[in-house]
């Protein structure tokens, strides 16, 4: 097949056919169906009363979904030697000073840490388990 024979509907087709076969390596669920015990799912439900609550819910998990990989990133570069001792210590005190921030923000809104790890459905949840 000559590239002038693949004109975009022909590509939309073939696209359409790896989604499909993508789908189709996903478990099918039945909407009546209960989430398994041990997977409590926690989703944004967005209701007029709590939608600031449930908008803050959000930019914070993306905040703490940075925040940890700032901080992977930070051990990676200490384990590494990239950093000054000095750097190190500076870096170390602005992690804390963040997560202490995020913990003041998660009270201040009624929610904890673990509220902020959303469930993805078959991907699992967003953050890592907490250690």
């Amino acid at each position: 097949m000559t590239h002038e024979d693949r004109g975009p509907g022909r590509r939309f087709d073939e696209v359409a056919d790896a989604a499909t076969r993508a789908f189709r390596l996903l478990p099918a669920t039945s909407q009546d169906e209960k989430p398994p015990a041990h997977r409590t799912t926690r989703r944004i439900v967005a209701e007029p009363d709590t939608v600031e609550r449930d908008l803050v819910k959000l930019v914070l998990t993306l905040v703490e979904l940075l925040r940890q990989l700032m901080e992977r990133q930070a051990l990676h570069r200490v384990d590494e030697g990239d950093l000054t001792e000095e750097e190190e210590e500076r870096l170390g005190a602005t992690l804390l000073i963040l997560h202490d921030r995020m913990n003041e923000l998660c009270a201040r809104y009624d929610l904890t840490m673990e509220e902020l790890n959303l469930d993805l459905g078959p991907l699992g949840t967003l953050l890592p388990p907490s250690a």
